[in-house]
């Protein structure tokens, strides 16, 4: 079976003032059979930066937003790192 990674924005923090989102809370997960590993973190952006107010932005802009901070793939291969570790001690 091959892993499975999910990416989830959990939070977003957001200047009252203008409506720019200043901060992304994630999660990315990975599920391989009956293992499971996953991390948490946070990007930040200067308010303004990202050009889509909350009220109209969408998960996976925001995640888009993630991936330009954090590398979607070296995060992915931690993940697989770990339920490697979980499978063979």
């Amino acid at each position: 079976m091959a892993t499975q990674y999910t990416w989830k924005i959990t939070q977003t923090d957001y200047e009252t003032s203008n409506g720019f989102i200043i901060t992304g809370h994630w999660t990315a997960s990975a599920v391989d059979g009956d293992y499971t590993a996953s991390i948490y973190s946070t990007a930040s952006w200067q308010a303004g930066t990202p050009t889509i107010p909350y009220a109209s932005v969408t998960e996976a802009e925001v995640l888009n937003w993630v991936w330009e901070t954090v590398s979607k793939q070296a995060t992915e291969d931690a993940l697989a790192a770990n339920i490697a570790l979980q499978k063979n001690p």
